[in-house]
């Protein structure tokens, strides 16, 4: 397959402001997923920032990760928790992915990640928006690269109840 996708998200009980909702891709540099790493680094637009996972300055994570945020930032808060701990959670998440096997490492060069990233604007706790972020990313990059969830578990909980609905 030339492309993966995974989605996760997480909440602590009913902490909706440092909730953290991710949606990614994974795939080859030259495939679909190369392509719209490319283009979410050359196209950026008022708002809508798009940058690199770093684990520290200098220090770009491998697969490649580019952040998408899925929400307009409209504040100097939301670029602090983006360019921080979102940056660090999804940068690290990613890097122990391949520590831990589930990204293979001799596809850490070869590959590329799309991440959709969320950001409440009322988000008041840079722990928690980090753990909940570091937490959803390896959730969903173990999902994306397993192929979960599957068709039956989708099926058997297609009436489950949305927590925003």
């Amino acid at each position: 397959m030339s492309m993966f996708i995974g989605e996760a998200l997480v909440i602590e009980g009913s902490d909706l402001a440092n909730v953290s909702h991710i949606d990614l891709l994974i795939g080859s540099k030259d495939g679909p997923v190369g392509v719209a790493f490319a283009n979410a680094l050359a196209n950026q637009s008022a708002g809508h920032t798009n940058l690199l996972a770093v684990v520290s300055p200098n220090i770009v994570c491998k697969p490649a990760t580019v952040m998408i945020t899925k929400v307009t930032i409209k504040g100097s808060k939301q670029v602090i928790d983006m360019f921080g701990a979102v940056q660090a959670a999804v940068a690290r998440g990613v890097v122990d992915s391949v520590v831990e096997g589930v990204i293979p490492k001799h596809l850490a060069d070869d590959l590329v990640i799309v991440c959709g990233v969320y950001i409440d604007p009322k988000s008041d706790s840079h722990a928690k928006i980090y753990k909940n972020n570091y937490e959803a990313v390896k959730l969903s990059i173990k999902r994306a690269m397993t192929g979960e969830p599957k068709i039956e578990e989708i099926i058997a909980k297609k009436e489950t109840k949305h927590p925003f609905e």
